[in-house]
């Protein structure tokens, strides 16, 4: 398993307010970007896995709804946490 309890608690302890803070948007935005980072290694050795990539697909569409969500509700937050975890745009 690629996500374990414990580098889940990890992920949201560090750009969350804490490991039991899951429902933050920033905590949320890393926890996708971990998922979206290992779907998209594993694609590269199956390039024809059709429904890891509907799945990544998905994945980088929540992700963008909370980056927007963000943008709207407090730029600063946005920026960090494009900076921190190395996004474009």
């Amino acid at each position: 398993m690629y996500l374990t309890k414990e580098k889940k608690e990890e992920i949201f302890e560090k750009y969350g307010k804490g490991k039991n803070d899951t429902g933050s948007a920033e905590g949320q935005i890393a926890l996708f970007t971990h998922r979206i980072n290992h779907l998209t290694e594993h694609l590269k050795n199956n390039r024809k896995d059709y429904n890891t990539e509907r799945a990544l697909v998905m994945l980088v569409g929540k992700r963008r709804s909370l980056l927007d969500y963000l943008t709207k509700k407090d730029i600063l937050r946005y920026r960090a946490i494009i900076k921190e975890l190395g996004l474009r745009k």
